[in-house]
């Protein structure tokens, strides 16, 4: 219980922080990510943009990457936000507009989070630059879900741990099936004498 207050207390004192101190244009830049993320159509974009500029190297980081977001998605969005019926944050902690276009849905947890930490993080092993750029906006994604009043700063952690375990479940998976699927070749060698 005491636990309980105590995360209470740092999610409210947070939320307020971050939706009253961070510049309008900076809020402006983040709800344009934020919008560019909805429906994950930012990293199915840049999904699209690796598979084509980046070769097989680039085709498997897709790969990888929409995975992990697809099963981000569905444990965050699809099982968690089912079991768990958080309120979003009430909107007189928030003092903008942005506060009155939120979901309706369950706060806990951050499915926006999720897909971006679970994308960024199953593309990075494969490709790293792409990785690294991708890491920018699954930032500002987290952020602007609490700067806007439609997550918890906690909302945003677990979806972050979800991405980053589903990404690392993929990874995972993914190597053992491309192990099982393409056995490695042999070399046969001749004995002397035959």
């Amino acid at each position: 219980m005491t636990v309980h207050v105590g995360l209470s207390k740092i999610d409210r004192a947070l939320t307020q922080q971050a939706a009253s101190r961070i510049p309008d244009r900076v809020g402006h830049v983040l709800s344009v990510v934020e919008e560019a993320a909805e429906s994950s159509k930012l990293w199915c974009g840049a999904a699209a943009v690796m598979a084509v500029a980046g070769g097989r190297r680039g085709r498997v980081a897709a790969v990888a990457g929409l995975s992990a977001l697809g099963l981000a998605q569905l444990i965050s969005n699809g099982v968690c936000k089912q079991l768990v019926d958080r309120p979003r944050p009430p909107k007189e902690w928030i003092p903008h507009e942005e506060v009155h276009d939120r979901p309706d849905s369950s706060s806990f947890p951050s499915g926006h989070t999720a897909a971006a930490l679970a994308f960024t993080a199953a593309v990075a092993p494969t490709w790293p630059a792409a990785g690294a750029l991708a890491a920018l906006p699954a930032g500002m994604v987290g952020l602007e879900r609490v700067q806007s009043g439609a997550h918890y700063p906690s909302d945003v952690v677990t979806g972050a741990a979800i991405g980053l375990a589903c990404a690392w479940l993929v990874r995972r998976t993914g190597g053992r099936l491309r192990g099982t699927t393409a056995p490695r070749a042999t070399v046969l060698r001749r004995e002397p004498g035959t």
